[in-house]
């Protein structure tokens, strides 16, 4: 369905947007407990994010109907520039390179409406759509990455009776000046170490001191390795990959890497991001540059300084230098913790390369002193465990919806 809220919420009786909610019934197999609201990651994911993992929601949530929305901004829902981000536009919801300069020169034209894409205005979404659209039963929320945070702000900003909030992949303290976006490069380069160890590392720095000249190098998407060996850091198949193609490369032997990228391009396109539902690319620079940006100073050189040594790099610091987008004010309810929470489950893979498995830690101790918090560990798990620890996450779901002890770590059994 579609829902009609505020543009902005402190002015319900103005400008609306619509906002396109979708609800997957609990399977007729099982009694009805209630619903569980799926908020996807991002900024700028849409709620289809999360339909290639529907069939491991279902297992984690038994009895429960999946509610999923698309933020604003996102998907089905009201975009940032409505013309540019149209399904019928030179790109689809996508910007072509001739639409960047309208959308962007839209956004400084409304400026009230381009601050109104914020975090809290998303989060007072979800508190008037649980309340009016809600069914009955038990209620819970589960959010990852990006939307672990709008799940904290919502219980801020727009309360509303819940039952238990899952955490998946839990964002870091806003406030945090060591595991914001501008140090994404770091915490790849952290992860990434764990990864290639001991001989491998020498080996690996000899090979990126050869790239410029190897024949393997046009094999590279975007013809960086640091940057693709970042990349596949997401999925632990290919991640576990990485040693051995690095001894293939340094032979000049090709083909592990051949594989490698045709195996990645097949694990993009299974997070259902074609078509409508490709990131709100206008959202994601928006919220980055206004609330998730420690450093608004980065400079090119400084992104570059910072690269140098590092084995495993990430384009985001790069992309927040000189952000083209208006930025909005952090308002009252950035940096805080929300009082009374429900009993909450976070779960947390210690190769996480987006949300660092320490700032987990830390932001859940902060939670913790306001609720009966439960922290899962999985052993070698990366982002958005839903879909690379299908196994580790749904017994670990379960067992804390079902009131039953939830196992303090878990390692993903390896696939065929």
């Amino acid at each position: 369905m579609t829902v009609q809220v505020p543009l902005r919420h402190a002015a319900p009786e103005g400008e609306t947007i619509s906002l396109f909610v979708r609800r997957v019934p609990a399977a007729t197999d099982v009694a009805r407990r209630g619903e569980v609201w799926l908020l996807s990651g991002g900024p700028g994911e849409a709620g289809a994010s999360l339909y290639p993992m529907l069939s491991t929601y279902q297992r984690a949530f038994p009895g429960f109907d999946l509610v999923i929305a698309d933020h604003r901004g996102t998907g089905r829902s009201s975009r940032i520039c409505p013309v540019q981000e149209a399904p019928d536009s030179p790109d689809g919801v996508a910007l072509a390179g001739t639409e960047w300069g309208p959308c962007i020169g839209a956004m400084y034209a409304n400026p009230t409406r381009t601050m109104a894409f914020s975090i809290t205005e998303a989060a007072q979404d979800l508190g008037l759509l649980i309340t009016s659209q809600r069914g009955s039963g038990e209620l819970l929320v589960y959010g990852v990455s990006y939307g672990t945070q709008l799940a904290l702000r919502a219980l801020q900003a727009a309360p509303f009776p819940l039952d238990g909030l899952i955490l998946d992949g839990l964002v870091p303290p806003e406030a945090t000046q060591q595991w914001d976006l501008s140090r994404r490069t770091a915490l790849v380069d952290e992860v990434g170490r764990q990864v290639l160890r001991g001989p491998d590392v020498a080996t690996y720095s000899q090979l990126l001191a050869s790239a410029p000249d190897a024949s393997w190098r046009k094999q590279v998407p975007g013809g960086d390795l640091r940057r693709f060996y970042g990349a596949l850091l997401s999925f632990p198949v290919l991640r576990d990959r990485i040693p051995q193609m690095t001894r293939d490369l340094s032979g000049d032997d090709a083909r592990s890497l051949e594989r490698t990228v045709t195996d990645w391009n097949a694990a993009l396109a299974q997070l259902g991001q074609g078509g409508d539902n490709r990131p709100a690319l206008p959202l994601v620079m928006l919220i980055a540059a206004s609330e998730n940006n420690a450093r608004p100073e980065l400079t090119k050189a400084m992104v570059e300084a910072e690269e140098k040594g590092k084995l495993f790099i990430s384009p985001i610091p790069g992309l927040l230098v000189d952000s083209p987008v208006p930025p909005y004010p952090r308002d009252a309810w950035f940096g805080k913790t929300p009082t009374g929470l429900p009993k909450t489950l976070v779960v947390h893979g210690t190769l996480d390369p987006n949300t660092a498995y320490a700032g987990a830690r830390e932001h859940a101790a902060e939670l913790a002193r306001t609720t009966a918090l439960t922290f899962h560990t999985v052993d070698g798990g990366a982002h958005l465990l839903a879909l690379v620890a299908p196994s580790c996450f749904a017994n670990a779901t379960r067992a804390f919806v079902e009131g039953r002890k939830v196992s303090q770590r878990c390692t993903e059994p390896k696939g065929p």
